[in-house]
């Protein structure tokens, strides 16, 4: 009866700790703007290396992140100027 539950248990913590670890939308562009400079430096080690299929995949996934990095910009925006308008 012990292991179900602490079995129960664990499984409980392990669904509701997302909740309780949430980002906000700020952590979420310093993590876009980090993802950015690897990529960036996968390229450039790529390129050192002659590796055109490779260079080409890092640039594709940079242009990826950027897009991300520029929605994710535009959602902190909005939810700063959402917050703003509920504390008039």
């Amino acid at each position: 009866m012990k292991l179900i539950q602490t079995l129960a248990f664990a499984a409980a913590v392990a669904i509701a700790a997302p909740a309780f670890a949430q980002t906000t939308p700020q952590d979420t562009v310093k993590a876009d703007k980090d993802q950015i400079k690897q990529d960036k430096a996968k390229t450039k080690a790529d390129r050192k290396a002659g590796d055109k299929t490779a260079m080409k995949a890092d640039k594709d996934k940079t242009k990826a992140d950027k897009a991300k990095l520029k929605a994710d910009r535009k959602a902190a925006r909005d939810a700063k100027k959402a917050a703003k308008q509920e504390t008039k």
